[in-house]
This record gives C-alpha cells, sequence and structure tokens, in this order.
C-alpha cells in the first residue's frame, strides 16, 4: 500500500511539475487550439495552448520506469504502446497548429498508424499466450479465446482509442473519465495482486495533476498527443491483465461518446435529419444548457460507480 501512495504523490507532483514547464513554452510557441466556428460556446477556447498530454505521459513513463523498472515485458510493451500513440497525437497536433485548421492527420492516416501498433499490441498477447479473458460478474472466471485474442485486441485499441478521443470535448472530460476508469482497473488489479496495479495509480496521479490545469476553465488542453495516448494506455492494461470486457461496461461513457457519432452520421446520411443538437453526446447535453463542469462531473461519477458495482463482483 505504501508503494501506492509514494507513486500517486510522485506522479502527481511530476506531472504538475512539468505542467508549470510545458505551459508557458507552448504560450510562446503559439501552439494554441483551433476551435471549429461552429460550436459557439467554445469560440472563446480559441487559442488555448494544447499538446498538454505530454506532461502527464512523460510522467507515467518516467515514474514507472523508476518504480517498475524494466522487468515486467507487460509493462515495458505498455509504455512503448502509450508512446506511440503520444506520436501519432503529438504529430496531429502539430499539423493543426502549423495549418493553423482543424485537420491534421488525414483519417486513412490516423487509422494505419493506430492499425500498426494495435497489431503489434495483438501479436504480442498471441506469442505470450494472454488469450484468457476475464468475464464480467462471473466471480473472476476466465475464457480462453485462443487466436480470436489478435482481431479482439486490435478491435479494442482502435474502438477504445478513437472513443477516449471522441470524449475529449469539454474541459476535464476526457482526463476525469479516463481517471475514473484507472482507478477502478487499479483497484481491481490490486486485489488481485498484481505489479500491474501499480501503472494504474502512477497514471491516476499524474492525470490527477493535469485536471488542475484542465478544469473549466481549461488552462490547457490534453490534445489528440493526450487523448490517443490515454486511449492506448487503458487499453494495454485492460488487455494485458485480461479485463478487456470490462472495457464497455466500466468504459460506458467512451463507449457512448462513440455510438453517438456513428448514430448521428448514420440517420444523417439517411435522413438529411439529427438524432442529437450535436454530436458526440457531450456537445448535445452542452446545448441543452447544461455547464461543462456538470457534463464533466456526470462521466466521471457514473464511470466510477458503474465501476464500483464491477468491483463487488470480482
Amino acid at each position: 500500500m505504501k508503494i501506492i501512495f509514494i507513486s500517486i504523490l510522485s506522479a502527481f507532483a511530476a506531472s504538475f511539475l512539468l505542467l508549470l514547464i510545458l505551459l508557458p513554452l507552448l504560450k510562446r510557441l503559439k501552439a494554441g487550439q483551433y476551435i471549429l466556428g461552429y460550436v459557439k460556446e467554445h469560440k472563446s477556447k480559441g487559442g488555448t495552448p494544447t499538446m498538454g498530454g505530454l506532461a502527464f505521459i512523460t510522467a507515467i513513463i518516467l515514474v514507472g520506469a523508476c518504480v517498475l523498472g524494466f522487468k515486467n515485458g507487460q509493462v515495458n510493451l505498455t509504455f512503448a504502446i502509450t508512446a506511440g500513440f503520444t506520436i501519432v497525437g503529438f504529430l496531429d497536433d502539430f499539423l493543426k497548429i502549423y495549418r493553423k485548421e482543424n485537420e491534421g492527420l488525414k483519417p486513412y492516416q490516423k487509422i494505419l498508424f493506430q492499425l500498426a501498433i494495435a497489431s503489434v499490441a495483438a501479436a504480442y498477447c498471441w506469442v505470450n499466450g494472454l488469450t484468457k479473458v476475464y468475464i464480467p460478474f462471473a466471480g473472476g472466471k476466465q475464457f480462453d479465446i485462443s487466436w480470436g485474442i489478435i482481431p479482439l485486441v486490435i478491435f479494442i485499441f482502435l474502438a477504445t482509442v478513437n472513443c477516449v478521443n471522441l470524449t475529449d470535448g469539454l474541459d476535464g472530460l476526457a482526463g476525469g473519465t479516463s481517471l475514473g476508469y484507472i482507478l477502478i482497473l487499479g483497484i481491481m488489479l490490486y486485489m488481485a495482486q498484481s505489479e500491474y496495479s501499480v501503472l494504474c495509480f502512477i497514471a491516476v496521479g499524474a492525470i490527477a495533476a493535469f485536471l488542475v490545469f484542465n478544469c473549466n476553465k481549461a488552462a490547457i488542453f490534453m490534445g489528440d498527443t493526450g487523448s490517443l495516448a490515454l486511449g492506448g494506455f487503458i487499453s494495454c492494461i485492460s488487455v494485458f491483465s485480461g479485463n478487456s470486457l470490462y472495457i464497455p461496461i466500466v468504459g460506458i461513457m467512451f463507449v457512448i461518446s462513440g455510438i453517438s457519432v456513428i448514430v448521428q452520421v448514420i440517420y444523417y446520411k439517411r435522413t438529411r435529419k439529427r438524432v442529437f443538437l450535436m454530436a458526440p453526446i457531450h456537445h448535445h447535453f452542452q446545448m441543452k444548457g447544461y455547464t461543462e463542469c456538470k457534463i464533466s462531473y456526470v462521466y466521471f461519477a457514473l464511470t466510477t460507480l458503474v465501476g464500483i458495482f464491477c468491483l463487488i463482483f470480482v
């Protein structure tokens, strides 16, 4: 327990310090977020520094390396994959800033990069026999899906990374929801006496520090640099620990974000009408008059409450 508290505090301090250094640097470089014109509620956010994910992801990797070392192959691959998604997100953010528009990498380029990284994770699971998944609400029972782990892992990574990215639309939303998910999974792994739990709590500390700067009104955004990396990190700790089937349950708010966009696009193409005022659905709630703080809090609270319910049956 002592190592967990030390890990949380160390990660919080490292992330906070890195953000204090990064924030004025981004301002000097004019690395501000380009805001879409049709998001009227966000006009005042134009120019807010982005790529804040660099700070908390760096903190997670640095503190994780110091606390856990490089003895565990799953932890090492988690570092590498998270860093990989960070680089993809950074390229996307950089191109947006450079071009002064809201389009960075082309959608197909993002998918190809994501597919390549996800394939590495899938191959690792197959080669190392990580083919068993825990069945939610079954008291710790596992099911071996054999070679099916390959397409499952690829799907999980692509879906999770993009759903977390879609959830990153309001101050504190993606960070708070991710913190709730990772906290629950950390407790779950701690109960299973897994060393992997320490990495979860390190992430909790690092993200908590970022939220100090990202809560409404945000002084900095995580950008795709942070959201893609968080999606990759969540996928890693869930897949490598055998808890991938908990993603659509504990991560229900990520799923809702993704589904709301799919429903909106399909329905609009067929009828030229919209199901929601705006998608992802958190923008619909915002346009209904709910504050960013309230929406972000509800996302965090629901994630945590669903997670607690899952912990009862572990």
